[in-house]
């Protein structure tokens, strides 16, 4: 095949995926990933969300909760000192940014983008000391199921913010909504 030229120059992208399709990103240390399938027949569909013979992760299902994102709105910062959170999307389109501050952890420093979406379900963990920020890319809400590894504590909620725009952490939102 012969190449095309041109009098302008630009740079070459980078591969995202391997050829199998499998995202060849670096995550935080202790992230983990499980591919969900979502079934389809003629009536619907049905996908399982969570299952403790699938050995994704150690801790047992203790609590679930839901939460919802309008177009074009982030949540986070956000970072937990002793439980991870367990994402599973269930509608829309969601990008997760984690940024590793635990200062003991080989990925220290690591800023990684996780698309999520509805069109290709997925669980993934994000460990304790992992700051996240969640920012809807798609155009409807997206609803995300979480099962933390620990209860919500009303008396001394393990929740720690920042705001979306801080500058503590190396990245940058486009036009930063909500908080």
């Amino acid at each position: 095949m012969k190449a095309t030229t041109t009098t302008l120059s630009g740079v070459r992208d980078s591969g995202t995926v391997t050829s199998r399709g499998e995202n060849i990103s670096r995550l935080p240390d202790g992230v983990t990933v499980w591919d969900v399938t979502t079934h389809v027949d003629e009536r619907g569909t049905v996908c399982e969300m969570f299952d403790s013979r699938w050995n994704w992760h150690p801790a047992p299902l203790v609590f679930a909760y839901t939460f919802s994102l309008r177009p074009g709105m982030i949540k986070g910062w956000g970072m937990h000192q002793f439980h991870e959170d367990r994402y599973f999307i269930l509608f829309g389109e969601l990008l997760l940014v984690l940024y590793d501050d635990r200062p003991s952890s080989p990925t220290n420093g690591l800023v990684a983008k996780v698309a999520m979406s509805e069109y290709r379900r997925q669980l993934i963990n994000i460990p304790a000391g992992v700051w996240h920020a969640n920012q809807n890319i798609g155009s409807k809400d997206a609803v995300v199921v979480n099962f933390p590894t620990a209860p919500y504590n009303h008396a001394q909620p393990d929740k720690f913010r920042l705001a979306p725009d801080t500058d503590k952490i190396p990245y940058k939102f486009d036009n930063p909504r909500g908080g």
